[in-house]
């Protein structure tokens, strides 16, 4: 198992992958290195074709498909998925990209210039970062966040407008990492990195709204199709499967559909906090007996998550304040240790088919005083209900006064929420929901956490041509006046029994208070008050004393704040990053 790095120097590149823990791999001679590194991922290479080199975490679930674009002579039977997605870009560019269908983060040795690739829906991630200026000038990048931190030329200090963003989102929604200097690309980009140290972003892939009037029926049977399509290539061949499954509509389809065609066992697991902690068990099990699965319940005790958390935190690249995150490791434990190398999962339906959080939004856009799209993103940032509205008294006067002239976080939205590819309100907020927390929260946490135990966590509802179809699908019949995701249910209706198909989705529901007032109750002290938090100086101590006492009148979202919070500080104790 393991992740990537480059370089692209006049300056010794090879010894730049070094400084970064990268073991070189042979490619021609000049700026360029690759290099393997020592942690969970899928990195192989170098892979070349012609003078073009390159090194990749690449899975395709559509090699066949490329395979057959490229004819007989452009790819051989044997090559692997990143030669294969090498070989479609040398021959068709961005259109071979666009083509392909998977998880990569591919760097591209091509003369003189460092190409970077990140897959359409970011399911696996990728970072660069540069220093020095014209002869001087020098580009790193990798899928390792920690591997460009120790590269000696950075200066990556804390970088404060990411803070403020993951205070707000719960997540990072864009380019901005916690580390200054260092930029992630974005999903469905293809970053071109040149010598002299400027760069050229080209977006191979991007979702667009096309107008398609067909009956509803002729709308639920193509997309029952894709569905199918898209769950079969990502089973894996000759062995059994597992699946996590919640009992809500979308991982209960993806079971079901695993269970229709898949010619191996299929295992689903789901979770239980245990004791009087509410839980959707009855749901989970009534799917995995509906659909004849060999189905395994994990309880997740408080103590465990308090016992585990700091580590769990540690292998994000980018902080995620989901309190899922040690029930998801525990999961992907469980897996593992059942000897499956593949388990799927139900995410993608919320954000691609217009799940929860959508109607709010449609009520404000109703009632809003204030036109134009700033208004309209003020809303979007206030339905995460975070921890955004509490920023004025959760930092320091001192962090506030050097945020005061940063950009306001709306920016990462404003793109996304304007009139441009997408007309509809709906497909608006869709088109948000999935470049924002669908690219930097749902894939990469998955992808980081099953990478840890060498799985590989798979999204058939994220497929490619399942989100294109999504948007082709007129926002009537995606939210079917109070009924969401109506097209998808039709879709999959004959699968599940109906209580799973009509039931409204209520979420899991995590008892982080329990855990916040019990177990974690010394460690979140320790933490957010002590030596380390003071002397980082980005938290009011008052405000966290009050908030850890559950003083004033955050209730009921204080323990989802104080969360975030406590999230924030284990990431950066792990990365070791001070003020």
């Amino acid at each position: 198992m393991s992740r990537w790095c480059a370089s692209l120097t006049a300056d010794d590149p090879v010894g730049q992958v070094a400084a970064m823990g990268g073991r070189p791999v042979p490619t021609r001679e000049g700026r360029h290195a690759l290099g393997l590194l020592d942690g969970p991922g899928a990195a192989t290479g170098p892979y070349r074709v012609g003078d073009v080199y390159a090194i990749g975490e690449v899975t395709l679930h559509n090699a066949p498909e490329l395979r057959s674009r490229l004819g007989a002579d452009g790819a051989p039977g044997d090559c692997s998925d990143g030669e294969l997605l090498l070989r479609a870009y040398v021959r068709f560019g961005a259109a071979g990209l666009a083509a392909a269908d998977g998880m990569f983060a591919l760097a591209i040795a091509e003369r003189d210039e460092l190409v970077l690739v990140r897959d359409h829906m970011g399911a696996r991630t990728l970072f660069h970062a540069h220093a020095g200026t014209g002869e001087r000038a020098a580009w790193a990048a990798s899928t390792s966040l920690r591997a460009l931190q120790r590269r000696p030329a950075l200066d990556t200090g804390l970088h404060l407008p990411a803070v403020r963003s993951f205070l707000t989102f719960a997540y990072l929604p864009g380019r901005e990492t916690l580390l200054r200097g260092i930029h992630e690309v974005l999903p469905g980009r293809c970053v071109r990195l040149k010598p002299d140290g400027t760069s050229v972003e080209e977006t191979y892939w991007e979702p667009a709204e096309v107008t398609d009037e067909r009956p509803a029926a002729e709308h639920a049977r193509e997309l029952r199709e894709l569905l199918e399509s898209a769950t079969a290539r990502r089973l894996p061949a000759a062995e059994p499967v597992g699946v996590l499954l919640s009992g809500g509509v979308d991982s209960s389809l993806v079971t079901a559909l695993a269970a229709k065609l898949h010619d191996q066992a299929v295992r689903s697991y789901s979770i239980s906090f245990g004791g009087d902690a509410p839980n959707e068990l009855a749901y989970s099990g009534l799917v995995a007996t509906h659909c004849h699965t060999e189905h395994q319940v994990l309880t997740v005790p408080g103590a465990a998550v308090a016992a585990r958390l700091p580590e769990t935190v540690a292998l994000l690249d980018s902080p995620v304040g989901d309190p899922l995150t040690v029930p998801n490791l525990m999961l992907a434990e469980a897996v593992a240790a059942d000897g499956m190398s593949v388990v799927l999962n139900g995410e993608g339906g919320d954000p691609v088919f217009g799940g929860p959080k959508n109607l709010p939004m449609l009520i404000h856009e109703l009632h809003r005083d204030e036109a134009g799209v700033d208004s309209r993103a003020r809303a979007y940032v206030d339905s995460y209900r975070k921890c955004h509205g509490d920023l004025p008294v959760l930092l320091t006067p001192g962090v506030l006064a050097e945020l005061a002239d940063a950009p306001p976080v709306t920016d990462l939205l404003t793109p996304y929420l304007a009139q441009g590819q997408m007309t509809s309100l709906l497909n608006q907020l869709l088109h948000t929901n999935l470049r924002t927390k669908g690219a930097h929260h749902i894939l990469t946490k998955v992808e980081r956490i099953t990478a840890s135990q060498g799985l590989e966590g798979r999204a058939p509802l994220f497929d490619r041509a399942v989100v294109d179809h999504a948007f082709r699908v007129p926002p009537r019949l995606k939210l079917a006046g109070t009924s969401e995701k109506w097209i998808l249910k039709e879709a999959v209706r004959d699968l599940l029994p109906a209580t799973i198909v009509d039931r409204p989705k209520s979420g899991m529901r995590v008892p982080v208070q329990q855990w916040l007032d019990g177990p974690l109750r010394e460690l979140g002290h320790d933490l957010l008050l002590g030596d380390s938090a003071r002397a980082r100086g980005l938290f009011r101590q008052d405000t966290i004393r009050s908030w850890l006492r559950r003083e004033g009148t955050l209730l009921p979202r204080q323990g989802g704040k104080l969360w975030l919070v406590l999230t924030l500080e284990l990431w950066l104790r792990s990365f070791e990053v001070g003020a």
